[in-house]
């Protein structure tokens, strides 16, 4: 039995014990030291069933702990490693990390790099893994001497980490976000000018002046649009999120006017060598003190309340969970 989170499609969130199964095959336990908040996790607290397709389900797609058992046949991993996990099926097709213990696919764990601690980890969790996946895209076609990059939904989880990443390559970011209150600390993050996500908000022409070299977008719809309408010729975008809309209402024009590319990014199935060369990199770009500016931490009873304030766009940054508690 492990303390958790239990959301069902019956009763509201609560703490409750939770019974997991043993390791099987291709799986590990690990006792978990922290968690995060992230908007996948606001979505299952509230029974959204294209994100809790299980029920009852424990939330949590992030897993930052130390390995206590092993299930057959696993090498990847050995007891005593500390080690993180993001998405896999984890707060969604399986019981996540808002537990003090959790079972785990063992193929999908990172072991951490002695330099990064597990709250530092869980601060960076799924968003700062999909922010670093974006990097790790955008730089393979934009170079910092091409232009400015510009980063949506800013302010939160993704994009704070975004900026970070972005600024430490010598690239040069606009933060669009809906909260002008934030714009300091967009700023501490190491953007170089902030605007007003209303002013990309709104569906434009097909094609706009020429702008962006680049940019990380999480929040699809409209805004995804005019970035793309706006990208300078041979400039790259990433999709990594629908906060706005999943549609996407643009035209082909960016694509064969301007030979923009459009990156799609899946940290949720992310294979182990690409996790481990984000978190390598996420080991030397980041840094910690940065994302502390933006981090806070709560216990598993607040977390639930965090949750729906992240759905509701109202959170800035990360919060950690702290299963210790």
């Amino acid at each position: 039995m492990t303390r958790a989170v239990l959301v069902s499609r019956s009763t509201p969130p609560a703490i409750t014990q939770v019974d997991l199964p043993d390791p099987a095959e291709g799986e590990a336990l690990v006792d978990v030291t922290y968690s995060s908040v992230n908007y996948k996790d606001g979505l299952a607290l509230a029974g959204n069933p294209g994100v809790a397709r299980v029920d009852p389900l424990v939330p949590g797609i992030d897993v930052v702990g130390t390995v206590s058992a092993l299930g057959p046949g696993v090498h990847d991993v050995a007891i005593g490693d500390r080690v993180v996990c993001n998405g896999a099926g984890l707060g969604e097709t399986r019981h996540g990390g808002w537990a003090e213990h959790a079972v785990v696919p063992s193929g999908s764990l990172v072991v951490l790099p002695d330099s990064v601690e597990d709250s530092f980890a869980a601060a960076i969790g799924t968003a700062g893994f999909t922010a670093m996946l974006s990097v790790l895209a955008l730089e393979r076609t934009v170079s910092p001497d091409d232009g400015p990059v510009l980063v949506t939904g800013a302010s939160g989880g993704v994009g704070t980490v975004a900026i970070a990443l972005l600024a430490a390559r010598g690239y040069r970011v606009t933060a669009s976000t809906g909260r002008r209150s934030n714009e300091a600390s967009l700023r501490a993050l190491g953007a170089s000018d902030v605007v007003d996500r209303a002013t990309i908000a709104e569906l434009g022409k097909p094609l706009q002046r020429a702008t962006w070299a680049g940019a990380v977008d999480s929040a699809g719809g409209a805004t995804l649009a005019n970035v793309l309408a706006a990208t300078k010729w041979g400039g790259a975008v990433t999709a990594c999120g629908l906060a706005q809309d999943s549609a996407l209402p643009t035209t082909v024009m960016p694509f064969i006017l301007r030979a923009v590319s459009l990156l799609g990014i899946n940290s949720v199935e992310a294979p182990l060598p690409l996790r481990q060369r984000a978190w390598e990199r996420l080991a030397i770009d980041l840094d910690p003190a940065l994302l502390a500016d933006v981090t806070r931490t709560v216990d598993l009873e607040h977390a639930i309340a965090v949750g729906a304030e992240v759905v509701a766009g109202r959170v800035h940054g990360r919060t950690v969970v702290d299963l210790r508690r």
